[in-house]
Formats: C-alpha cells, structure tokens, sequence
C-alpha cells in the first residue's frame, strides 16, 4: 500500500459496466487504489462504473496505459423514429459507446485512517 504522501493526484475514470472487472483487475497489477462507484450516463442511460484511483508519484501514465487496453469502444445500434414518417418505422443509429472518460485532480491531502 503506498504511504499518504506518496498520492498527488486522484483520477475519475468513468468506463463502461461490462468493461469493470478488467480495468480493475489491470489497476491492480500496476498497484493503483481504486474505489469503485456504479453509476448511470446521461445521453444514452447506461450503467456505468466511475472508478476513483489514487496517483502516486509517476503511475499516471502506467494507469492510463492500463484503462487504455482494458477499456474498449464499441458501436451500438440505436432505433430512432424516421421523421416524416406515417408509419413510426425505428431506423438503426450507429452509435460509438465505451472506452474512458478520465478527469485528474491534484489532492492536497491523503490519509488513511
């Protein structure tokens, strides 16, 4: 476990469900903390899990480069009504989903108690 000092940056990662387990389990061959939360997208309402990893001093790019491989784009398919219509026939959307949305924050203070 790394020593409270040695965290200077928290990173948000929000991935896909089904891409949890795989990111989590390569957070962990690099020695990253992670907390995982579930939580649900906005555009298409999808569960999603919003990983929260602890940044020790020169990991950011081995965690990034781990969320990277283990966390995979792929293109859906959604029904959208064809407008002008007279019968509400869905036409199939492409729709590219998944892969990471990662935001860092420097942390000021980290204890574990």
């Amino acid at each position: 476990m790394p020593e409270s000092s040695s965290i200077h940056a928290l990173m948000m990662a929000v991935i896909q469900e089904q891409d949890v387990d795989m990111a989590t389990r390569a957070l962990a061959q690099v020695a990253a903390p992670v907390t995982h939360l579930s939580s649900t997208g906005g555009f298409l309402g999808r569960r999603n899990a919003t990983l929260l990893i602890g940044l020790p001093d020169g990991l950011e790019e081995v965690v990034l480069k781990a969320l990277q491989t283990s966390c995979r784009q792929r293109v859906e398919y959604l029904a959208i009504p064809l407008e002008g219509s007279p019968l509400p026939m869905p036409t199939p959307v492409p729709v590219t989903v998944g892969g990471a949305t990662m935001f860092t924050l420097p942390v000021e203070h980290y204890e574990e108690l």
